[in-house]
C-alpha cells in the first residue's frame, strides 16, 4: 500500500488535468460540424492504424489561425490579462495593510479576523455579485448615500463598465490575496521590525526594507491566486460589465453555448491556459533562482 501513496497524486493530475487538456486541445484541432458530437474528426478505434492515419490527417490548426487573426479574440485576450492584472495590483495595494493588521493583532483577535474574512464565502458567489448590481446601478445604494450626503448631483454611471468589473474582481478575490500574505507575516519574527527602528529606520522604512522582502513569497503567492482564475473570469464581466466588458471568459461562453462552436471554445480555453500558466512557470523559474543564490 505504501507503494502506492506516491502514485495515487500522479495518476489524480493525469485523470483530472492532463486527460482533460488533451482532451480540450484535440476538439480544438477539429472542424465544427452539426452532428454528435458537434466536430470532426471522430477517431475510430475499430479502424485500427489506418483509422489514427485519417484522424491525425484531419486535424489542423484553423481555430488558432482564427484566434490570431481575429481582432475580436486579441482583443479579449489583451482585455482579460488588462483588468487581471490592474485587478490584482489593486488587492495587492488594500490586502498588504489588511494582512499587515491583521498579523499585528492580538492573538486572541486574530481567529476572529481571519473568520470575518472568509464569512462571505459561506453564500453563493452569484447572490453576492448580484448584491453588487444592486449596489452600483443609477438607482442604486451608492448612488443614493452619496446623492443624500450631497457629493454628487445625479447619479453615478458605473455599472457596466469596466470599473464596475474591477470592484467586482477586488471585492470577489480580496480573501485570496489577504490569507497568504497573513500566513507569512504571522511567522515573521517581531524582533527583525525592532531591530531596525533601533537603527534609525522610520516605520515607513521598517515596511519597505524589511516587513515587505520578508512578506514576498506570501505577496507572490497570493498575486498568482487572484489572476490565474480571473483571467478566465465569466460571472463578474457578464453581470457587472455589461456588453462593452470583453473577456475570454465571456468569449468562451459565447463560443460553447450560443455559436456551439465547440472547437473555437477549445482553442480559447486553451489560449486561456496559456495565460495563465505563465505566470506559473515564471514563478517556478523564480524560485529555482532564489533557491540557487541561498545555497
Amino acid at each position: 500500500m505504501k507503494r502506492l501513496l506516491p502514485v495515487l497524486p500522479a495518476l489524480w493530475l493525469t485523470a483530472f488535468v492532463l486527460l482533460p487538456v488533451i482532451l480540450t486541445l484535440k476538439i480544438s484541432l477539429s472542424t465544427p460540424v452539426t452532428a454528435q458530437p458537434p466536430y470532426l474528426p471522430v477517431l475510430d478505434w475499430s479502424a485500427g492504424i489506418e483509422g489514427w492515419g485519417s484522424f491525425l490527417e484531419a486535424l489542423d490548426f484553423s481555430n488558432f489561425e482564427t484566434l490570431a487573426s481575429d481582432v475580436l479574440y486579441r482583443d479579449a485576450a489583451l482585455s482579460s490579462v488588462t483588468l487581471a492584472a490592474i485587478a490584482t495590483a489593486i488587492l495587492a495595494l488594500i490586502g498588504t495593510p489588511i494582512a499587515l493588521a491583521m498579523a499585528r493583532a492580538p492573538e486572541r483577535w486574530q481567529p476572529r479576523l481571519v473568520a470575518l474574512l472568509i464569512v462571505p464565502f459561506w453564500t453563493s458567489f452569484l447572490i453576492r455579485i448580484y448584491a453588487w448590481i444592486a449596489i452600483l446601478k443609477p438607482e442604486g445604494l451608492l448612488s443614493a448615500g452619496l446623492m443624500k450626503l450631497g457629493l454628487i448631483a445625479r447619479p453615478l454611471e458605473i455599472l457596466n463598465s469596466q470599473g464596475a468589473v474591477l470592484i467586482g474582481l477586488t471585492y470577489a478575490y480580496l480573501p485570496f490575496m489577504v490569507l497568504p500574505l497573513y500566513a507569512v507575516l504571522t511567522k515573521l519574527d517581531p524582533r527583525l521590525p525592532e531591530a531596525a527602528a533601533d537603527l534609525g529606520a522610520g516605520p515607513t522604512r521598517v515596511f519597505w526594507t524589511v516587513t515587505l522582502p520578508l512578506a514576498r513569497p506570501g505577496l507572490i503567492a497570493g498575486a498568482l491566486l487572484c489572476f490565474v482564475p480571473m483571467v478566465g473570469e465569466f460571472i463578474i464581466p457578464d453581470l457587472l460589465g455589461g456588453s462593452d466588458t470583453l473577456m475570454l471568459g465571456r468569449v468562451l461562453w459565447s463560443e460553447f453555448f450560443s455559436n456551439r462552436d465547440w472547437p473555437l471554445a477549445s482553442a480559447v480555453a486553451i489560449l486561456v491556459l496559456v495565460l495563465v500558466v505563465g505566470p506559473l512557470i515564471l514563478f517556478r523559474e523564480d524560485e529555482a533562482t532564489e533557491r540557487e543564490a541561498g545555497r
